[in-house]
């Protein structure tokens, strides 16, 4: 690697938690990376240090203003003991874009990925095996510089954190219900959609929290000028299998360019799938089912992989899709992906790094 960090070992290392209950986001390794920027060093004096609390101002700008941005990776532990990460460089390319819309300072995509590659290595011993099991990187950049005002912060800290978890959702693989949302919305064009803040899903708390008085998991968004056209499941990108073709909004300003939904679609495509980028209006969905074409439906993302969707809400109208299983393409996918993420299967799409 071409950056190497200083290491301050923990005194008081943690007991690992029981693999069987680890849950989403709820546990932390012993360390944890740290790295200042000001405007006459650049990025300096990055280290590993152990897990725990950061002091910041109450004038630090990443409080009043929501500077700051994250990033959502994985690292997972294969039979034969090697650690591999799952297309990091698409983070750290993605990364620099939210920086850059939100007047972050551009951070040099090898310095990302060694600082997140030593990190993992160093606490290896803490990745889950089996049964969906993974260890969840949180790196993200904030702005502590001290003032109040809107302007372009001068100094930040870039973090990175890990968490050992199980599967996002608690049922697996099993398909969830989504809220059609038709009151509130996730981003509109101009805005940051496109962007990894945390200002996009905070923006999202009350619709969720909405879908799940109503009984649902999730809420599914429509576009933020007409709320006609389908965007984006929560935090993850939406496909639809409609009469064979499968079907997934474009990328645009509004919706996150995601990392599996981009494997995914090379996959679809290289099986000889009929796979489109496209608007699809929430309409579009309702008749396809009526007319017996809505084969199936899932989200992909980093956490979840591959969740398949089995019913939307949608005013008084309820879509079920699939009789409420999980769709052959849904099951194909999350097999492959998850395969080649854990050494499982053969890599044939040269997805994966080693981490040494």
């Amino acid at each position: 690697m071409k950056y190497n960090f200083e290491i301050q070992k923990t005194t008081a290392p943690k007991a690992k938690p029981d693999q069987n209950a680890l849950g989403f986001g709820k546990y932390f390794s012993d360390h944890m990376f740290i790295m200042e920027y000001s405007a006459d060093k650049g990025w300096h004096d990055g280290k590993i240090v152990p897990y725990g609390p950061i002091s910041l101002d109450p004038a630090a700008a990443v409080l009043h203003y929501a500077v700051e941005m994250f990033e959502g990776m994985k690292a997972y532990k294969t039979n034969d003991g090697r650690v591999l990460m799952f297309r990091p460089e698409m983070n750290a390319k993605r990364a620099n874009i939210t920086n850059e819309r939100m007047c972050i300072p551009q951070i040099d995509e090898e310095l990302f990925l060694s600082a997140i590659k030593t990190l993992v290595d160093y606490e290896k011993d803490w990745i889950p095996q089996g049964g969906g099991k993974s260890l969840y990187i949180r790196p993200f950049i904030i702005a502590d510089e001290v003032f109040i005002g809107l302007k372009p912060a001068q100094h930040f800290l870039f973090i990175v954190f890990l968490s050992p978890v199980a599967s996002y959702y608690p049922g697996g693989l099993s398909p969830t219900k989504l809220l059609v949302e038709e009151e509130y919305i996730r981003a509109a064009p101009g805005g940051t959609g496109f962007a990894k803040v945390g200002g996009n899903y905070a923006a999202t708390l009350r619709a969720q929290q909405k879908a799940m008085d109503m009984g649902c998991d999730q809420v599914l968004w429509l576009d933020g000028v007409e709320k006609k056209y389908i965007e984006e499941v929560g935090a993850s990108n939406a496909f639809f299998v409609i009469d064979g073709e499968v079907v997934t909004p474009p990328a645009g300003g509004t919706i996150l360019k995601g990392v599996t939904r981009d494997s995914v679609l090379q996959l679809l495509k290289k099986w000889g799938y009929k796979a489109s980028e496209r608007r699809v209006s929430i309409d579009e969905v309702y008749e396809a089912s009526k007319a017996g074409k809505l084969n199936e439906a899932f989200a992909t993302g980093t956490a979840a992989v591959i969740s398949p969707i089995g019913e939307l809400v949608w005013g008084d109208k309820n879509i079920v899709i699939n009789d409420k299983k999980t769709g052959e393409i849904s099951q194909k996918l999350y097999d492959e992906l998850y395969g080649i993420q854990t050494g499982e299967k053969e890599d044939h799409m040269g997805w994966t790094v080693e981490v040494k």
